[in-house]
C-alpha cells in the first residue's frame, strides 16, 4: 500500500521537475496531480504492451496515480498494471493504485454471448443474486462488491489497493429507488469498512458519472451528503473510529463542467456544486474524462485556452481540470510512452488560480 514515507519520497524526486502544487495531498501521502487512466483501448495483446510501457514510463516521469478498474478492458488493464508496477523502477509504497467493481467484468475477451456467460459465471455459482443485476451488468451488492475486490487484488498482484470505488451506483436507478439504492451502499460501505480495518484497503469511494453533477430532480442524480452518511453508519457498523470513505470520481473537464457549475448538492448553508460540497467535506476528488476522450485534444473554446497554460491543448484541457476547486488529480488516458511524455509535461505550467478560474465562468 502506499505510505506517508513513500509517496513523500516519490515528490522529493521529482518534484523540482513541476510547477507549483503538481503534488498534493491525499490523506497523509502526496500524489501527483495528474494521473494516469486505463479505461480505454481495444482488449488486445497489443494494447496491453503499450499499456506496459506507458505505465512504466509514467510511474518513472512523476506520475504516482493510477486508475483502473476491474471491467476494463475485461480485466486486462488491471492486470497489465500489475505486471508494470513490478517492473518500473519505483517503490510500491510510492504509488497510490485505485480501482473499482460494479460492472460485470468479462475475462480477457467479450464472449459471443455475454448474458449467457454472466448466468453462468456469476448466477449460477450464486456470486450474484439475479434480482440484484440491473441492465443484466451492473450490481453493487456487498458479496458481489468483496468478490470483485478480491479478484482486483488478484489481478493486481497486490495485497492491498489504496482506493477502492463503487463504480457507477446511479445505474441502480434504473431498477430500483434511491432509498433502496442509499440502503444497498450502506451494506457496501460496511463491507469495505471491514476490508480496510483488515489492511487490504486504504480509503474507498464512489466513482460516478452522473449521479453528483446533475441537478437534484434528474433521475440519475444521488446526494453527496447522503452518501456521506450512509458511510458514517458503515463505518459505526464495522467498529471503525471514522470512515475510510474519502474519495469520489466524476468527468470534469471544459465542456463538462457540471461538476462546477450544477449547484444540485445541498451543503450546511445551501445548495452546491460537488466540487464545492467535496471541498468543504473534506473529500478528494478525482477528475476524469479531462480530455473528454479525446475531443480536447483538437481545441478548446477560444477564451478558456487564452487563460490556461500549456503548450497544446491536451495540456491546456489537463491544467483546466487540475484548476477545480478540491480537485486532487486529474485523470487522463495514456495509452503510450509517447501520450505519458505529452500529458505529464502539463505539470510543469502552473495551474490557474481561484480568481482566475471563477473568471471563465463569469
Amino acid at each position: 500500500m502506499a505510505t506517508r514515507a513513500g509517496t513523500w519520497d516519490y515528490r522529493e524526486a521529482f518534484g523540482d521537475r513541476f510547477a507549483r502544487t503538481y503534488f498534493r495531498r491525499f490523506g497523509e501521502s502526496v500524489v501527483s496531480s495528474i494521473g494516469l487512466g486505463t479505461y480505454l483501448g481495444e482488449a488486445t495483446d497489443a494494447a496491453d504492451d503499450a499499456y506496459y510501457d506507458a505505465i512504466v514510463e509514467a510511474l518513472e516521469s512523476g506520475i504516482n496515480v493510477v486508475d483502473t478498474a476491474v471491467n476494463y478492458r475485461h480485466q486486462r488493464s488491471e492486470r497489465v498494471v500489475g505486471r508494470a508496477l513490478d517492473d518500473a523502477d519505483v517503490d510500491r509504497e510510492s504509488v497510490v493504485v485505485a480501482t473499482k467493481g460494479g460492472f460485470v467484468p468479462f475475462d480477457g475477451e467479450r464472449p459471443d454471448d455475454p448474458g449467457r456467460w454472466i448466468h453462468e459465471q456469476y448466477v449460477e455459482p450464486g456470486l450474484v443474486e439475479r434480482d440484484d443485476l440491473v441492465r443484466g451488468q451492473h450490481c453493487i451488492a456487498p458479496d458481489f462488491i468483496e468478490d470483485q475486490l478480491d479478484r482486483s487484488l488478484s489481478n493486481l498482484g497486490l495485497d492491498a489497493v489504496d482506493c477502492y470505488y463503487v463504480h457507477n451506483p446511479e445505474t441502480q436507478l434504473a431498477a430500483r429507488s434511491r432509498a433502496a439504492v442509499y440502503d444497498q451502499l450502506e451494506a457496501t460501505f460496511t463491507r469495505l469498512e471491514e476490508r480496510a480495518a483488515a489492511g487490504e484497503l486504504g480509503q474507498y469511494g464512489v466513482a460516478t458519472w452522473e449521479a453528483f453533477r446533475v441537478p437534484e430532480g434528474h433521475d440519475r442524480y444521488l446526494s453527496l451528503a447522503e452518501v456521506v452518511s450512509r458511510a458514517r453508519a458503515a463505518a459505526k457498523a464495522a467498529g471503525n473510529t471514522a470512515t475510510h470513505f474519502r474519495a469520489i470520481q466524476l468527468p470534469f473537464n471544459v465542456v463538462m463542467a457540471d461538476a462546477f457549475t450544477v449547484a444540485g448538492q445541498r451543503g450546511a448553508d445551501g445548495p452546491q456544486s460537488a466540487l464545492w460540497f467535496a471541498h468543504e467535506a473534506g473529500l478528494d476528488v478525482f477528475a476524469s474524462a479531462v480530455l473528454a476522450q479525446g475531443d480536447l485534444v483538437d481545441g478548446l473554446p477560444g477564451e478558456v485556452a487564452e487563460q490556461v497554460a500549456g503548450e497544446t491543448s491536451a495540456q491546456r484541457a489537463i491544467n483546466f481540470a487540475r484548476s477545480g476547486p478540491g480537485v486532487t488529480c486529474a485523470l487522463v488516458g495514456m495509452g503510450s510512452p509517447e501520450h505519458v511524455a505529452a500529458n505529464v509535461a502539463a505539470g510543469t505550467h502552473p495551474p490557474l488560480g481561484a480568481d482566475a478560474f471563477d473568471e471563465i465562468f463569469e
